[in-house]
């Protein structure tokens, strides 16, 4: 391991300490370069009923609230345009209510003051309200004087005294749910539990803003037993359609909490204000998602004493929910109808003579008085017609025979017969009046009585200027017409429509009471203030330049389909109470309000006609033969088909065809010209709108495809004859005039795309010869291919054995090698042994010479004293020199080259 260094870490740490210091040291010396914040001004003017703390001064607004019975706080930012907006609407409301109430604004954006280190608001602007000590009452609802000003004065007197029955009538009948205290003020200025009711009604407002749940104070003990309270502190919940509730004293605490929880859990929603704010918001979707919705935009004034066209809205939801008939429902409905009643004595049930009937509904025959529109076949003859139900003696008219009493839905059905069964009613139509009787569709022993007749041209003035309905004078049947034009169709007779023309077959009130429970389109019913939202009433059918801001439309989101109330009538009792009939009666009358984009932006000079909502019957259904298309801006197959279209708007006359097209995620059209898939191609013949035809799905849109498909469906051979006109020669000349025009045109255009026909027949000769000439080259391609893999084949097997080969003989190399190095060690050590060999050999040969020189010289006696020798090796004296020879033979038998390796 590495040995620790102590002093480098403890280095390290000082240098960082060091750059640490010196870095704050230099900033903290640094220049600002931020501007500061510029001090806050006054927001609201000197001469205003509003106190401004513009520079946050939130512990003053707290010291001046404790002194004061009732505050309300503005809390605002001086750039936020809606608190600009609302600045106006605080100004006035002050200056109407700056003898009881303080009204204070506080800048909550001013970074030194106190309202912005305390507060975090994450929108501006913020109301807060507070009663004494009671808050805060925080205020959501529309940043309008009236609506602030109607708030301040529900906190400022969260009860309601109920001095009288007439009082509590008008209590007890409002849309909105009541809840009534007892309390007996006679024996104590502030009888128990007072109190805590007046915090409960506080703490309602708190919850709610809107302030739908009231609170109303009993004192007669005469007045409270009609509504059930004996004991004093009592405390009672109106219901209309439910039980009626106490609280529960003994079950639940009676404290303000529980009170205000208790009534917001229990309470029943008659009517329901919509508030929108604005924004994002899943409001809308969340009420549409319970079932179809009536929403009804009306002007409404929060500070008014009185709203007449609520009540009569409150008299329709009570009696299209009054399932049961429910006796304290019908004594509610007589106050609303400011009708003489008996004395009203309690709300339990008891068996009282039955209420009559209101002045304005009267009892009316099974009868119904129809307006033929002009597209009906027997407009062609008479233009009224009078239906009555299980009508069994025939030719009798309808005055002359006693009817019996019918439901709406049984009327209902028979208008619903009469319209199908049109092609059944010729041998009706005559000079006179005549009456016969038809089987219903309903019911095989149903029977309805149909009188037809036409009246005067006054009375045909007043139908067209009360409801638009066109006098049809009599037309004759032609099949062969020089224009192809047909009238359009006129809505549905609606219930209310009858009411005008003939008010003397108004049909019951019965038949709307509980119609709630009698229909599978329950509707919900909600009220919104025109004045503020009449944005989304435009968006939903309401004219845009309506002097009246009063509209009524039902929207049905399961069934994708929304109904308008006539803009041309009024918004009253009797015609929402029909609007509503005609929505829920089985086969709807009602005409399905379409939405489509503005025709105006489509110039009519072009090959393709773009077609709208609007346009859509005068340019289909209307002129001459007409193909349809049918796309959408997010169908991309669409686009490919533009080309095709407008090369046959180019062949084809336009005088005699049009070719169209329209956008249907844009433009609503009704259910039966709508198709499933895009894009989808239909044909309207001219004179036989009604055998239109579908271009096959499987058949690809080209365009001889389409001529073929245009030529066979527009032979005028395939149009019914009328029997009862037959042509005329003039007629007949103009037609095959006409016709022959066609047929020299379509010649010409034939001849035409014959020479594109043989054109591309010589390039279709031509791509097939270089086509065969590619399937030669791919053949020829294919067989090399095949040659190439057999090749690789062989190679590859080629390369397996030379790869085995390769590793055998790499294995005998390696053996060989082995083997030589032993050798080479063997080699070593033999020349080794064969060096000191010479060696001992050259020494012992010197050896030899000398002594035989020696003996000549020394003696040897005295020779072997000095040197003696060991026995059995002779060596040589230490003076004497190696000879030459045995110095070069050493040298040669060391030297590299001499090796064996």
């Amino acid at each position: 391991m590495a040995r620790r260094r102590p002093e480098l870490l403890c280095g390290a740490v000082a240098l960082g300490c060091a750059l640490l210091l010196a870095l704050k040291f230099t900033c903290s010396r640094a220049k600002d370069v931020i501007i500061p914040a510029k001090p806050p001004v006054s927001f609201f003017s000197s001469r205003s009923p509003v106190l401004d703390l513009f520079q946050g001064q939130l512990d003053y607004a707290e010291h001046i609230r404790r002194d004061s019975e009732v505050v309300l706080l503005f809390f605002y930012a001086p750039w936020c345009g809606q608190s600009i907006a609302a600045r106006a609407e605080i100004e006035q409301a002050a200056s109407r209510l700056s003898d009881q109430v303080l009204f204070v604004a506080i800048n909550c954006w001013w970074n030194q003051g106190k309202c912005r280190k305390q507060k975090h608001f994450f929108y501006f602007p913020v109301i807060y309200l507070y009663h004494r000590s009671f808050g805060p009452i925080e205020y959501k609802g529309p940043m309008s004087a009236v609506y602030i000003e109607k708030f301040v004065r529900r906190v400022m007197k969260p009860l309601l005294y109920i001095p009288s029955q007439s009082e509590l009538l008008d209590f007890l009948s409002n849309y909105e749910p009541g809840v009534l205290g007892y309390f007996e003020f006679s024996g104590s200025p502030q009888p128990p539990g007072y109190l805590t009711f007046f915090t409960s009604a506080l703490h309602s407002l708190k919850k709610d803003y809107l302030g739908t749940v009231r609170f109303g104070v009993i004192t007669n003990k005469h007045l409270a037993k009609l509504v059930s309270l004996v004991h004093s502190g009592s405390v009672y919940l109106h219901r209309h359609f439910n039980t009626s509730l106490v609280f529960p004293r003994e079950v639940i605490n009676y404290t303000a909490e529980n009170i205000c929880k208790w009534a917001l859990e229990n309470r029943e929603t008659l009517v329901r204000w919509l508030w929108p704010h604005g924004g994002k918001s899943l409001l809308l979707n969340n009420e549409l998602k319970k079932g179809p919705a009536l929403f009804v935009f009306i002007p409404f004034n929060p500070l008014a004493e009185s709203h007449p066209l609520i009540d009569e809205i409150t008299e329709v939801a009570l009696e299209y929910n009054n399932c049961h008939g429910d006796q304290v429902v019908e004594r509610l409905l007589q106050h609303l109808r400011r009708v003489d009643a008996p004395a009203f004595k309690s709300l339990a049930p008891d068996p009282p003579a039955r209420l009559p009937d209101p002045p304005l509904i009267t009892a009316s025959p099974c009868c119904n008085t129809v307006v033929l529109p002009r597209w009906h076949s027997i407009s062609r003859t008479h233009n009224v017609c009078e239906l009555c139900v299980n009508q069994t003696a025939g030719g009798l008219r309808p005055s002359s025979v006693s009817m019996p009493q019918c439901s709406f839905f049984e009327m209902a059905a028979a208008l619903d017969s009469f319209y199908l069964k049109e092609q059944t009613f010729y041998h009706v139509a005559s000079d006179s009046i005549e009456c016969s009787n038809f089987l219903s569709f309903y019911s095989p022993f149903s029977y309805y009585t149909a009188c037809c007749r036409t009246i005067n041209r006054g009375v045909a003035g007043f139908i067209d200027s009360e409801q638009g309905v066109f006098e049809t004078p009599p037309v004759a049947f032609s099949s062969l017409e020089k224009k192809c034009e047909v009238e359009s169709p006129g809505s549905v007779p609606h219930i209310e429509e009858n009411r005008y023309l003939f008010p003397e077959l108004e049909t019951s009130s019965s038949s709307f009471t509980g119609l709630s429970c009698r229909t599978n389109k329950t509707l919900n019913i909600y009220l919104l203030d025109s004045n503020l939202f009449w944005l989304y009433a435009e968006r939903l059918g309401a004219p845009s330049a309506a002097r009246v801001k009063e509209f009524a439309t039902i929207v049905d989101v399961k069934e994708e389909s929304h109904y308008i109330l006539d803009p041309k009538q009024a918004l009253m009792k009797f015609t929402l109470e029909s609007f509503i009939q005609n929505f829920s009666v089985l086969y709807s009358p009602l005409k399905r309000h379409l939405i489509g984009s503005d025709s105006t932006q489509f110039t009519s000079q072009r090959l393709i006609t773009e077609v709208t909502t609007d346009t859509f019957w005068e340019v289909v259904l209307q002129k001459q033969d007409v193909l349809l298309l049918y796309y959408a801006q997010w169908c991309g197959f669409c686009p490919a088909l533009n080309h095709v279209f407008i090369q046959l708007a180019r062949l084809l006359p336009s005088d005699t065809f049009t070719v169209a097209r329209i956008d249907v995620s844009q433009n609503d059209l009704p259910w039966e010209f709508m198709v499933d898939r895009l894009p989808t191609v239909l044909f309207f013949p001219c004179n036989r709108k009604d055998l239109s035809v579908k271009y096959p799905e499987d058949l690809p849109i080209t365009l001889p495809n389409l001529l073929r498909f245009i030529l066979h469906h527009s032979d005028p051979a395939s149009a019914p004859r009328n029997l009862a006109a037959p042509p005329t020669a003039e007629c007949l000349q103009s037609e095959a005039v006409l016709q022959q025009g066609h047929i020299a045109h379509l010649e010409r255009e034939i001849r035409k795309l014959r020479a594109e026909i043989g054109t591309l027949q010589r390039a279709q000769v031509q791509v097939e010869a270089r086509l065969a000439s590619a399937r030669r080259d791919e053949h020829r391609l294919l067989r090399q291919q095949h040659t190439l893999e057999r090749q690789h084949d062989l190679l590859r097997l080629h390369s397996e054995q030379l790869q085995a080969l390769y590793e055998h003989k790499t294995r005998e190399l390696d053996e060989v090698a082995r083997k030589l190095q032993e050798l080479a060690d063997a080699s070593e050590t033999l020349l080794t042994e064969n060096t000191w060999l010479k060696i001992l050999v050259a020494t012992m040969e010197q050896k030899l010479e000398g002594r035989d020189g020696a003996d000549d010289r020394v003696p040897p006696s005295k020779a072997r004293s000095e040197h003696p020798e060991p026995p059995g090796a002779p060596r040589l004296p230490a003076s004497t020199p190696l000879p030459a020879n045995v110095s070069s033979t050493l040298a040669s038998e060391g030297s590299p080259e001499n090796r064996t390796d």
